[in-house]
């Protein structure tokens, strides 16, 4: 998108009064223009192709073709920033997985609260989109060559002094997530997680995890002990911290003010990482916008954490790595695809 200009935006819903309610409601901010408006994906692909867009906002639940199809049909020939607008539903994490940029949960129509809120909200993540990098494959060759090496962390030799690896993520962040859990080993130490997603989902998105890896993994209570092999995703709208207790790692939900604007904050988890474990951690960063986590990754490797954080060319949103990076936070910035391979290095 060019510098200068307000982000053309095409919106895709199938009900006439819904595309009235997002037409006008992101059409409020001067910096964003629907350009059009389309009822099914053959509309649709018909004004991409007639507008060029620069950000697309599109329902899962369409006639002829639903919303997660024909974004795998549409990203290999038309690569787009898409916002999916959907009902509360795990199908959006499908729709990430097909190429969605982000989503947000459609509001009660009758309340003039509740649709403001949404109108913010997805305002906020149509400008994030229309910085995406849609053009990466999730699926990259150097993911597929290492999948088969990085179960060599050998299991009846864990003495590894990592007890916990910490990961914090936003703006396609449950792919990158997934990728990287997808290829460790279930004996790996304990892994504690912040994605910037909203309640339910958070839950869903743990569920949907927990049945696609190797590892354990649930949303995270307090109370709970950090254990090898088992993953705890932060509850969305609850900030997520860890405490030494004895020779155990607790961790801690609490409600508390929102950090950076988050809540769960990449940086409530991290500091306490630093405060707990000291050397004994590795900190990571992936994709996202802004800056969350990047001064407790640098707090985590001052006192003495391995840290790493993604790429620009693999990343989603280069925001939060790249602030990472910039102020040395980051001892090592790989590929996605890397990531995992990188993990078991550091645990050797």
């Amino acid at each position: 998108m060019q510098i200068g200009r307000r982000i053309r935006v095409l919106v895709v819903d199938d009900s006439v009064l819904f595309r009235e309610v997002l037409s006008k409601g992101i059409s409020s901010d001067p910096n964003i223009e629907v350009v059009a408006t389309a009822n099914d994906a053959f509309d649709a692909r018909e004004k991409i192709i007639k507008y060029n867009p620069d950000v697309m906002t599109c329902d899962i639940e369409m006639p002829k073709i639903n919303g997660i199809d024909f974004i795998k049909c549409l990203l290999p020939q038309h690569p787009l920033p898409i916002v999916v607008v959907s009902s509360v539903s795990d199908a959006v994490f499908t729709a990430m997985k097909a190429g969605a940029v982000d989503f947000v949960t459609k509001p009660d129509v009758q309340s003039v609260k509740s649709v403001e809120t949404f109108i913010n909200e997805l305002i906020t993540k149509i400008k994030i989109a229309s910085a995406a990098n849609v053009s990466y494959s999730k699926t990259s060759n150097a993911l597929r060559e290492i999948i088969n090496r990085t179960d060599s962390l050998d299991r009846t030799n864990t003495d590894t002094q990592i007890k916990v690896i910490a990961i914090g993520a936003s703006t396609g962040g449950t792919e990158a997530i997934y990728n990287v859990l997808k290829s460790l080993p279930p004996n790996i130490p304990g892994i504690v997680i912040v994605q910037h997603i909203p309640p339910v989902f958070s839950r869903m998105f743990a569920e949907r995890l927990n049945n696609s890896v190797q590892l354990q993994v649930r949303e995270a209570r307090s109370g709970d002990y950090i254990e090898k092999g088992q993953v705890l995703i932060a509850p969305g709208d609850n900030h997520m911290r860890i405490r030494k207790v004895g020779n155990k790692l607790k961790v801690e939900v609490f409600n508390g003010d929102k950090l950076n604007g988050h809540r769960p904050s990449v940086d409530v988890l991290f500091e306490s990482v630093a405060q707990a474990c000291g050397s004994n951690a590795i900190g990571i960063i992936l994709t996202g916008m802004g800056y969350d986590g990047a001064k407790g990754l640098l707090s985590m490797r001052k006192n003495g954490a391995r840290t790493i954080c993604q790429d620009e060319k693999s990343s989603v949103v280069y925001g939060m790595p790249k602030v990472a990076y910039n102020i040395g936070a980051a001892e090592k910035q790989v590929s996605l695809g890397k990531i995992p391979q990188t993990i078991i290095s550091m645990l050797k």
